[in-house]
């Protein structure tokens, strides 16, 4: 269960962000998929990285069921939510995510994570704001 700040009301963007974190640290792929719109973006982090290098992100259901395959299932990620706001069919949640790959290298992104949301509660986008170059390595 990902660790959250005092106040996590429910709120629907906001329920669909937890529900997002707790299947990426149960490693439940297919309970994450389905939680994305067909059409929805995926931009972690946002502009060119290693895992987008135009930038785009990734987009529609085939890009993201590869990242997941890629960047998400072969690793343990934890949460740690500082902070949490939501408006209209957003969220912005303030944390950090911590990956452990598995040669034990561990990797800690501080940053701003997004997440827009339809009527019908799937995510249509999932954004992160966090710096390559701030990354903490390390228990």
């Amino acid at each position: 269960m990902p660790q959250l700040p005092d106040v996590f009301d429910s709120h629907p963007a906001r329920d669909a962000s937890l529900a997002s974190m707790n299947a990426v640290e149960s490693g439940d792929r297919a309970t994450w998929l389905s939680l994305f719109a067909d059409d929805a973006v995926i931009e972690d982090p946002i502009g060119p990285s290693p895992f987008s290098p135009d930038g785009t992100g990734q987009r529609g259901r085939a890009a993201i069921e590869a990242f997941y395959d890629n960047v998400i299932g072969p690793n343990e990620v934890r949460f740690r939510i500082e902070s949490s706001w939501a408006c209209g069919n957003e969220v912005a949640n303030v944390g950090t995510i911590t990956t452990t790959m598995p040669d034990g290298t561990v990797v800690h992104a501080d940053g701003v994570f997004t997440y827009r949301i339809d009527d019908d509660g799937k995510v249509l986008a999932l954004r992160a704001y966090w710096e390559l170059d701030r990354l903490r390595f390390g228990d």
